[in-house]
C-alpha cells in the first residue's frame, strides 16, 4: 500500500510521545498529546485514513487499552518486546521524543518483535489468577510474621500439629501473653493470616465461575493438561491465561524459549559457550512449570487424584502423559547421575514438559477447531 505512515508512541500514564516515519522519508515528531481517548481519536484524524497507518508501541505497565481503542478505529496496531529494540552502543541520551522517533524508525524497517496481545476476555482470566498468585504471596508473608513472632518468644507447636493445620491454628488462639501489647500483635497476625486464607478461597472460587465460562476449546484444553502429573486447576488454569491458544506456536521450542526455560549462548566462530537459563520470557509461565516438574523426580505412577482427572480426557492424551512420566522421570534421573543438582535437573525437566504441554494442547486445539478452518490454517 503507497502512502503508508509508521506512528512510535511512547506511552505513559498521562501522556504521549508521538513520532511518524513517512515511507522512504524523513522521520518527525509530532509533539506530545495526554493519554486520554479522545486525544488519541483527533491524533488518528489528523494523521490520516487509518488503513494508511501502522502503530507501535512498547509493552508496559499500560497495558493494553491503547491497542484496542486504536483497533476499534480501525488502525493496525503493535505492542512491541522493549528488550528486543535496537540499543546503540554509545547512544546516551534517553528522552520521550527520541524514543517515539526511534520506534517509529525501526518499526518501518522491520527491526522489531511484536507481543502477544489477549483479548478482553483473556486478559480478565489472567488478572483474576494473577490475583490470587498475590492472595498466596501474601498469605506466604503474614505465615512467616507469625511463626517468626512466636519463635521469637520461645514458642514452640505441641508435637503433632503440623503448620497450619487445623490443630496448630487451635493451638495458635489459646497462646495468651503477659504483656498486652504482645497479645494484641497476636491476634493481629493471626487475623492476618485467617484473612489470607479467606481471600484465597474466595478468588479460587471466582476461578471456578470463570471457568464455566470461557470458550469449549478453552476448557477442553485446561481439562487435558490436568492429565499431566503436577498440573491440578489452578496450574492448567494458569497456564492457559498466560499462553492463550497453543497453537500460536508452531513448534515446542517456541513454547520453551517463550517460557525463558532455555539456555542463553555466547558462541563465534568455533568457540561455543552456553550457560543458564535466559529467564528472557514469561516468568508467570516458568514458574508454574517448574513446581510442576518436581512432581517427576518420583517414579511414574497414578494415584487416585490424578486417575480421577485423567477420566475426563482422551485417551491419547492419558498417553501423552504417561510417556511424561517415563521420559521426565529419567531425564531427571540421568541428570542427578551425572552430578547436577536438584534444582538445575527440574529446570531440565521443566523445559521438556513444556514439550509436552504443547503436543496436548495442540491435539485438544485440533479436536476443537472445524475441518475448514484447519485448511485456512
Amino acid at each position: 500500500m503507497k502512502n503508508v505512515r509508521f506512528v512510535g508512541l511512547d506511552v505513559h500514564a498521562e501522556t504521549i510521545a508521538v513520532a511518524v516515519a513517512e515511507t522512504g522519508g524523513e522521520v518527525r515528531s509530532l509533539g506530545t498529546i495526554p493519554n486520554r481517548r479522545e486525544s488519541v481519536g483527533r491524533l488518528i484524524r489528523k494523521l490520516g485514513k487509518p488503513e494508511q497507518l501502522r502503530v507501535c508501541y512498547e509493552a508496559g505497565p499500560t497495558g493494553y487499552v491503547l491497542y484496542w481503542q486504536l483497533s476499534e478505529l480501525g488502525v493496525k496496531c503493535e505492542v512491541v518486546a522493549p528488550t528486543l529494540i535496537p540499543v546503540k552502543a554509545g547512544d546516551r541520551v534517553k528522552t520521550d521524543r527520541r524514543d517515539a522517533e526511534k520506534l517509529a524508525r525501526c518499526y518501518r524497517s522491520g527491526d522489531l518483535t511484536a507481543v502477544w496481545v489477549p483479548d478482553a476476555a483473556h486478559e480478565a482470566l489472567r488478572d483474576l489468577v494473577r490475583a490470587r498468585l498475590a492472595g498466596k504471596r501474601d498469605q506466604l508473608r503474614a505465615r512467616n510474621r507469625l511463626s517468626k513472632f512466636l519463635l521469637r518468644h520461645g514458642r514452640r507447636a505441641p508435637a503433632g500439629a503440623s503448620a497450619w493445620s487445623t490443630k496448630y491454628l487451635v493451638w495458635v488462639k489459646s497462646l495468651r501473653f503477659e504483656q498486652s501489647a504482645q497479645q494484641l500483635t497476636l491476634e493481629d497476625y493471626l487475623h492476618e493470616v485467617e484473612h489470607a486464607a479467606e481471600r484465597i478461597a474466595r478468588l479460587e472460587r471466582s476461578i471456578d465461575a470463570a471457568i464455566e465460562t470461557l470458550p469449549v476449546k478453552m476448557r477442553a484444553v485446561i481439562e487435558a493438561l490436568q492429565s499431566l502429573r503436577g498440573i491440578a486447576q489452578i496450574s492448567a488454569v494458569s497456564i492457559m491465561a498466560e499462553l492463550g491458544e497453543v497453537s500460536r506456536f508452531e513448534r515446542a521450542r517456541q513454547l520453551m524459549g517463550y517460557s525463558g526455560a532455555v539456555s542463553w549462548e555466547d558462541s563465534s566462530g568455533e568457540r561455543v559457550h552456553r550457560g543458564s537459563i535466559s529467564k528472557a520470557g514469561n516468568a508467570h509461565l516458568r514458574r508454574i512449570v517448574v513446581e510442576a516438574a518436581w512432581s517427576y523426580r518420583h517414579r511414574p505412577a497414578i494415584g487416585k487424584t490424578l486417575a480421577a482427572r485423567q477420566r475426563r480426557s482422551s485417551a491419547p492424551v492419558t498417553e501423552l502423559a504417561w510417556k511424561a512420566q517415563h521420559r521426565l522421570h529419567q531425564r531427571y534421573v540421568r541428570l542427578i547421575a551425572r552430578g547436577k543438582c536438584k534444582q538445575h535437573a527440574v529446570t531440565a525437566v521443566a523445559r521438556e514438559l513444556l514439550g509436552f504441554i504443547w503436543a496436548i494442547g495442540i491435539a485438544v486445539e485440533r479436536t476443537h477447531t472445524p475441518p475448514e478452518m484447519q485448511r485456512a490454517a
